[in-house]
């Protein structure tokens, strides 16, 4: 599948592992939360990069400790007007300390990209066809002024203190 990041789509190297699939000894893998609590009881996290999908509602708290050992964090968005994946992100950028690839997966609608992007999103697993069709045919959803910061790259508008930029 491919997979929408900064302005194009680009081809995906993470492999999500399957129920009952053990880790590979090389790859990208990705795996949930109960595998994971699995890999990390029984002492069998590989040197390998790991990602970890996150369902809306799952208490993320056990993993915190350890969200340094991921390099990829999706969060699920089941469907388009479920907004705790918003809330999740832009926790594990701002309280966490999460700096690997944060992705969105899932029912997702172009005009909910922007916003996407500005709680710490950067790349996007996109089912709904209707977002893949505009993205396919060259529209962008980004804007440049916002009343409210983000966790992009922003600046102050010099006229309006209480306005931003986006950074070009």
């Amino acid at each position: 599948m491919a997979i929408f990041k900064g302005e194009e789509f680009v081809a995906d190297g993470w492999h999500y592992l399957a129920p009952g699939e053990s880790v590979p000894p090389s790859g990208m893998v990705i795996v949930n939360l109960a595998q994971w609590q699995e890999l990390a009881a029984a002492a069998k996290v590989s040197d390998i990069p790991l990602g970890l999908y996150v369902e809306p509602g799952q208490d993320v708290q056990n993993v915190l400790p350890g969200v340094h050992r991921f390099s990829l964090i999706v969060i699920a968005f089941p469907k388009f007007t479920d907004g705790r994946g918003y809330s999740l992100a832009r926790q594990f950028r701002s309280h966490y300390g999460f700096t690997g690839e944060l992705r969105a997966g899932g029912d997702i609608l172009f005009d909910q990209l922007q916003l996407l992007a500005r709680c710490g999103f950067d790349s996007f697993e996109i089912t709904n066809a209707a977002t893949l069709r505009l993205l396919e045919t060259g529209h962008r959803p980004w804007l440049a002024a916002f009343y409210q910061p983000g966790l992009g790259p922003e600046i102050p508008d010099k006229s309006r203190p209480w306005a931003r930029r986006a950074l070009a």
